[in-house]
């Protein structure tokens, strides 16, 4: 098989030029819920990783960096156990408060009833 000549480089999405931008867009019209079933896990020489999905352009193949925060999960066993000062503001409210009420979850009482959702 002959190698393909077009350029390759790696972009993160912030700095995506406007015809890489409007590929992405294209390819994936409705953001992450199309894009997540394409995004894999590159891991660096220096140990880290990062998330990116491929887009090609005529002259080039891009893999675009998207960021994705992944829970530590020694930070989710301290907080498990109480030891909430290791957490640095997970929540609103800080989360030790022991007589915090939490929000009602009943969320029909906020649809304003004409959202629009089933209009075509």
């Amino acid at each position: 098989m002959i190698p393909s000549a077009k350029k390759r480089a790696v972009i993160s999405y912030e700095n995506m030029p406007k015809e890489v931008a409007d590929a992405f867009a294209q390819k994936y019209p409705r953001g992450l819920s199309d894009y997540l079933p394409d995004l894999n896990k590159y891991d660096k020489p220096d140990g880290s990783c990062f998330y990116a999905v491929t887009i090609e352009i005529p002259d080039a193949i891009y893999l675009v960096k998207i960021k994705v925060k992944i829970d530590n999960p020694e930070d989710i066993d301290r907080w498990l156990d109480g030891e909430d000062d290791a957490d640095e503001g997970v929540g609103e409210g800080g989360g030790s408060d022991s007589g915090e009420t939490l929000p009602d979850d009943n969320i029909a009482q906020y649809s304003s009833g004409d959202d629009g959702a089933d209009e075509a």
